[in-house]
């Protein structure tokens, strides 16, 4: 589950990380009381949507050459007017698509003076099984390029978990980050907090870029995005509160509430599959064979009637679907289920679109039995790629 920029800096200065004054506003009635509640007189009006890239972004419906998604002002009345421009529009970056996402929020921050900006990420490094630092001197850009351009400037300090963040983990940390001063002694309480915070939250992934040393030697906290791990969000009912439900898709949304491992793609073909990695397979030979896969769907191995029929309605509710495959290799998972939900969805929702089915695995005679006698128009294929042939013929 991913949270905005604003509450992320809320959860880490509960933590004791420091962080500027802000206020987050929903209204641009509300942008000058909130920006008269700050020390000024410079302040950022941030747009906050559930993507990076956002100072390079562009809105939509105002002109080319408009300020992006996170604006500087020199006073009150610009940060009133910036607020004005920003709220409602849609902003389009990097990693929205061409679709972009609306802003509803934005967060009027106090402004900083900085002296460097550098980048530090913390994640699971599956290479070694712990949790780790990922520091760069190269902050405030796309880390992406950075590792692309200059991997030597990115460093991976892991953490033991038994003992923690330890002096030599802090000293290292700094090192990297090239620290000294009071920036360093900030680092020896920063560093350990940053820890303390990912692992009692159950983070996925808590990225700092940048990380500012600000003109009076001291570090801040300048933009932050977190993520959480989503099977342990039972253990934290404040993150729970956090969800903007208005920043993700509804069908993901539906989804979640069946349990259901789905992400919505750009493409035209929806696909039901049991199984992450034959889903990945299926979405990649739709690819082969010229189309792009809707969605990422696996309905799991113990899914029953109700639970597949609730995935195919949530597939054929995407106005992008011009096909549907399901593709099954039945184990725990028996195909006369999947066949049974099918058919009980088809009924309900109608199909409107193609449907090319490949059932094997357990149960596969009885499953192909029941569509077969179902009544309805659905294609039978006898392996996978047969299967990806004829849907995408299908749409063609």
């Amino acid at each position: 589950m991913n949270i905005h920029e604003y509450q992320a800096k809320q959860v880490l200065k509960g933590y004791g990380a420091p962080v500027a004054d802000g206020v987050a506003i929903t209204s641009a009635d509300q942008a000058e009381a909130a920006a008269k509640q700050l020390p000024g007189p410079l302040y950022v009006v941030k747009s906050q949507i559930h993507a990076g890239g956002r100072g390079k972004g562009k809105f939509k419906e105002l002109p080319v050459d408009a300020k992006g998604g996170v604006r500087l002002a020199f006073s009150i009345e610009e940060a009133v007017a910036h607020a004005k421009e920003m709220l409602g529009n849609t902003l389009v970056t990097a990693q929205t698509g061409e679709a972009g996402k609306q802003v509803n929020r934005l967060y009027i921050e106090d402004g900083a003076d900085i002296a460097r900006e550098l980048y530090c990420s913390l994640l699971v490094d599956r290479s070694v099984g712990q949790t780790a630092f990922v520091v760069s001197t190269e902050g405030g850009m796309d880390i992406e390029e950075v590792a692309h351009a200059t991997p030597e400037k990115i460093h991976t300090i892991a953490i033991n978990p038994e003992a923690g963040v330890t002096a030599e983990n802090v000293a290292a940390i700094n090192a990297a980050l090239e620290l000294t001063g009071d920036a360093a002694e900030d680092g020896k309480s920063l560093f350990p907090i940053l820890y303390k915070a990912f692992v009692e939250k159950d983070m996925d992934m808590l990225e700092i870029n940048p990380l500012i040393v600000m003109e009076n030697g001291h570090l801040r906290v300048l933009d932050a995005k977190v993520s959480f791990d989503g099977n342990a969000l039972y253990r934290h009912e404040d993150i729970r509160a956090l969800r903007d439900e208005t920043e993700e898709d509804a069908k993901e949304i539906e989804a979640s509430k069946w349990d259901l491992a789905y992400v919505a793609l750009d493409g035209n073909i929806g696909c039901m599959v049991n199984g992450a990695g034959l889903a990945m397979a299926t979405m990649d030979i739709i690819k082969l064979y010229g189309k792009e896969p809707a969605n990422f769907c696996d309905v799991g191995g113990g899914a029953g009637k109700d639970k597949v029929a609730a995935a195919f309605k949530i597939i054929t509710a995407d106005p992008k679907v011009e096909g549907i495959l399901v593709n099954i290799f039945g184990g725990i998972m028996k195909c006369d289920v999947i066949a049974e939900g099918v058919v009980a969805a088809v009924k309900e929702v109608g199909l409107k679109v193609p449907l090319v089915v490949r059932l094997e695995g357990t149960n596969a005679e009885l499953g192909k039995k029941i569509l077969n006698e179902s009544g309805l128009t659905i294609q039978a294929a006898d392996d996978l790629d047969d299967a990806a042939q004829k849907i995408v013929a299908a749409v063609a």
